[in-house]
């Protein structure tokens, strides 16, 4: 299982609209073959801030099942116009030993 960060920055005054598109958007990524869970949270000091965290099988499931098909396109189509800027994606593993 690998753990899929994305930190998306949205602009100012569009949060709530934000919040509302990833609610249309969210079962595009949600019901993708390889993705286990997802869930987004905001900011508190930085109320602009969104944090998304989805589980993959693998990362090779987040770029094939995803990222490379038009699940994405549709995913990208309905949260990008909220984007302050392109969201900063990481993949991480657990560390040996962590629950």
């Amino acid at each position: 299982m690998v753990l899929e960060i994305a930190q998306i920055d949205v602009l100012p005054g569009q949060e709530d609209g934000f919040a509302a598109a990833y609610a249309q958007a969210r079962p595009w990524l949600a019901n993708t073959d390889g993705c286990l869970t997802t869930r987004m949270t905001r900011g508190i000091e930085s109320p602009s801030r969104f944090v998304l965290l989805v589980e993959w099988e693998s990362v090779q499931a987040h770029e094939e099942n995803f990222r490379a098909t038009d699940r994405f396109v549709q995913w990208r189509t309905i949260l990008s116009p909220f984007f302050a800027k392109p969201p900063f994606v990481e993949h991480f593993a657990d560390v040996v030993g962590e629950a």
